[in-house]
């Protein structure tokens, strides 16, 4: 996977004061009153929690990369509110404040995923409705986002292609240079080849989030309903298939695929690729060693079986 590149490593990084943070907020939300909390666990921003429903996203200086931008974020928070159907934070307002770049959005309610245990049914349908707002996500008008210029990716057939050639080379250093133990009956090279030669053509390409996964999925803590999706400052275009392959077990990919396709019909070019991007998550688990390691080596011998 291409490495990201800081711009500015040492700059200072202060969280700031309840007065400083409710300036900002108050120039978009002049009834803004206190500030609830502060959120470290973002990589490229912090976040300042305003009142109960508000919240200042600010740009950590020192986390600055090419990839991430909250002017990116805002444009295109800014377009999916034209879909009522699609529930994501909505933008109050952007600019800078000095050398501070901010974003005042809505609080999305729920929790993230990730904090959560979601199992049998409930988890399948919160993946479910993830798929739907993807597909919603990815129906949008393309237009406004080429002519933004704010985001990067592929332009061709043959760049989405690289695209995978480079991802699934990535893999391959790692499962060598970390030395995994590898006990399937072809290798790590002969997966990458095999699925980058079945790739099929495909014009397709839009927006993406970039990474839908479970730390950026929200849900009602207390019924596990999907609430909404956050974070779109690492946005890029793509094929829409890149989008639906942030979840590690097999059948939680199939559940966010059933969604995908529950309002609208995908053409045998996109299941194709989905496939490629499957076996591609799969060998992520892999060299990644997480918990479902083992399920994803058994979907990956059923993929390659299907290939060969």
């Amino acid at each position: 996977m291409a490495k990201d590149i800081y711009l500015q490593p040492d700059a200072p990084d202060p969280i700031h004061s309840d007065d400083v943070v409710l300036a900002m907020v108050r120039k978009h939300v002049p009834e803004a009153k206190a500030v609830t909390g502060v959120d470290e666990s973002g990589g490229e921003a912090r976040t300042y929690a305003i009142d109960g429903d508000v919240i200042l996203k600010v740009q950590r200086p020192q986390q600055l990369r090419p990839r991430t931008s909250l002017e990116k974020e805002a444009f295109f928070l800014n377009q999916l509110a034209m879909d009522e159907r699609i529930s994501v934070p909505r933008v109050l307002g952007y600019g800078r404040e000095g050398t501070i770049e901010y974003t005042v959005m809505t609080r999305m309610p729920g929790v993230a995923v990730v904090n959560t245990v979601l199992e049998g049914n409930v988890r399948k349908e919160m993946l479910f409705r993830l798929g739907q707002t993807l597909r919603r996500i990815h129906s949008l008008q393309q237009q406004p986002f080429v002519a933004s210029h704010q985001f990067p990716g592929d332009q061709t057939f043959a760049d989405v292609a690289e695209r995978f050639r480079d991802a699934f080379e990535g893999l391959i250093e790692r499962i060598s240079e970390k030395e995994i133990a590898w006990s399937l009956p072809f290798s790590p090279r002969f997966v990458a080849e095999k699925a980058v030669a079945a790739l099929p053509h495909s014009e397709d390409r839009v927006a993406l989030h970039s990474n839908p996964g479970p730390t950026h999925t929200f849900v009602d803590p207390n019924t596990g309903l999907f609430t909404g999706l956050i974070d779109f400052g690492d946005s890029y275009v793509s094929h829409p298939a890149w989008d639906l392959w942030r979840w590690n077990l097999p059948e939680d990919r199939q559940a966010v695929l059933a969604g995908y396709r529950s309002d609208k019909s995908v053409d045998d070019a996109f299941l194709g690729t989905w496939k490629i991007v499957m076996i591609l998550s799969n060998l992520m688990a892999i060299a990644y060693q997480t918990k479902t390691r083992v399920e994803a080596e058994r979907d990956l011998q059923e993929q390659m079986a299907e290939l060969v």
